[in-house]
């Protein structure tokens, strides 16, 4: 690897030399006092100490690298095309409040979270022009300074101690070969060393005299930040009060109640379809019935409408239900009104049709559930509650044992076979573990739903 010559003089050769017999040969040079050492090190700390401090400055200003080297490229591009203005750091308070206008905007005003992500956007933009006025603060009056120490004071003092090393060696050099060279000769090179060495020395000591200015930059620094905060918390101040106003504000206005839409109600009793499916109906069943054939409920408590749409009762009124809209909301009639109502202010009473179907549809699946291999009288049991719990059925509905009647109910595929167990029931009673028990298996089998 070759050796840099740090000679600037015109013997460059001899310093070469000078310099590979130190490092190879471990020729000893001329040894600077103690003071200079010392000096020489502080001046390094403190040129090292400002190179670095300006690096984490720009990063804590502008920390994504990303950005910056983006902001970078563009200023360059923009001092090649003569361009005075360029765009400025991309700040993240103002990323965060472009997102929360859109989306207030987009809300609407009006609501009350999007009017309050409109007002914090506005308030997190404020947080990035003030974080841009910072930044403009902190460059002219921190980094430029701090910057110009590096590019002339900071650059002058480097090339002052690579001047004195060449011109050590090439004094080291020659002062070995005294006497093979020029008395003169010799002495210039001592005074170009002794001169080198002051000037370095001088440079160095300047450099750490203005350490009142550079702790007066830094005292801008501090300065520029506490202005910073203080805007940062006016404008956080103030959008927290507005906040909070909100807030009450929202907390003092009545709750607007939901207005459900009725969704479709599924009737499989009153279904012209026969193919035995759930049938859906947008309104409620218009056949007539008694208050006993329908879904009714009692109030528990005392509700008054506050909103249109809504119906009022009084404690230990029976309302007739007229459609479920989920599950804490009920509509219903009582006294020539139908409204919306709270499930959690009545309790449903009874209601023949719906609960002789609940009962049907258990007595079937108890039966489909016995394996064949259980005893006779189990399978004669479930038959029973099956075939009177159909019957049952279809008389509270007010419907003849006919098989459209059962088409309504089970579909046409099953109808006949339950048509069948209703009307042959003694016959199903008597004669399950005699001649047609295993034929009424199949049969019955043939039922689920």
């Amino acid at each position: 690897m070759p050796i840099e010559s740090p000679c600037t003089d015109r013997s460059p050769d001899m310093c070469v030399f000078q310099l590979m017999s130190e490092k190879v040969g471990g020729a000893e040079g001329t040894k600077l006092d103690e003071d200079f050492k010392d000096l020489e090190r502080k001046a390094d700390v403190t040129s090292k100490a400002i190179s670095d401090v300006l690096c984490k400055t720009t990063e804590y200003l502008q920390p994504n690298p990303a950005s910056r080297a983006r902001l970078t490229m563009v200023n360059t591009m923009s001092k090649m095309r003569g361009q005075v203005m360029s765009p400025g750091y991309p700040q993240a308070e103002g990323l965060l409040g472009e997102c929360m206008l859109k989306y207030g905007r987009d809300m609407g005003e009006d609501t009350n979270f999007g009017g309050a992500l409109v007002e914090m956007g506005e308030a997190m933009k404020r947080l990035a022009e003030v974080k841009d006025s910072l930044d403009i603060d902190v460059k002219q009056n921190f980094i430029d300074p701090f910057q110009t120490i590096v590019d002339k004071e900071l650059k002058d003092i480097q090339h002052y101690l690579k001047k004195l090393e060449g011109r050590r060696l090439d004094y080291d050099y020659k002062k070995k070969r005294q006497g093979k060279i020029p008395n003169e000769e010799l002495r210039q090179a001592a005074e170009k060393f002794e001169e080198s060495k002051e000037v370095a020395e001088t440079s160095m000591q300047n450099l750490l005299d203005t350490d009142v200015e550079q702790v007066s930059q830094l005292t801008a620094l501090v300065e520029s930040q506490l202005q910073f905060h203080r805007q940062s918390v006016e404008v956080l101040e103030e959008l927290a009060q507005r906040m909070r106003e909100r807030v009450n504000k929202a907390q003092s206005q009545p709750r607007q109640k939901r207005m459900p839409v009725s969704r479709p109600s599924f009737d499989c009793l009153d279904s012209e379809d026969s193919n035995g499916g759930w049938s859906p109906s947008a309104a409620p069943s218009s056949h007539p019935s008694t208050v006993t054939d329908q879904p009714c409920c009692k109030a528990l408590y005392d509700f008054e409408a506050e909103n249109d749409g809504e119906l009022g009762f009084c404690e230990g009124d029976v309302i007739t239900l007229t459609n479920q809209i989920d599950e804490n909301w009920f509509e219903g009639t009582l006294r020539g009104q139908t409204g919306l109502f709270p499930s959690n202010y009545v309790e449903v009473m009874f209601c023949h049709h719906l609960l002789t179907f609940t009962l049907l549809q258990t007595c079937m699946n108890v039966f489909l559930l016995l394996n064949t291999k259980e005893d006779i009288s189990k399978r004669m049991l479930a038959t029973k509650q099956l075939t009177v719990a159909t019957e049952f059925h279809m008389m509270g509905k007010k419907n003849t044992m006919e098989v459209n009647g059962y088409h309504q109910v089970f579909g046409y595929q099953h109808s006949s076979n339950i048509f069948f167990c209703v009307q042959q029931k003694k016959e199903i009673h008597t004669g399950l573990g005699q001649v047609e028990g295993e034929q009424m298996m199949t049969i019955l089998g043939e039922l689920s739903l």
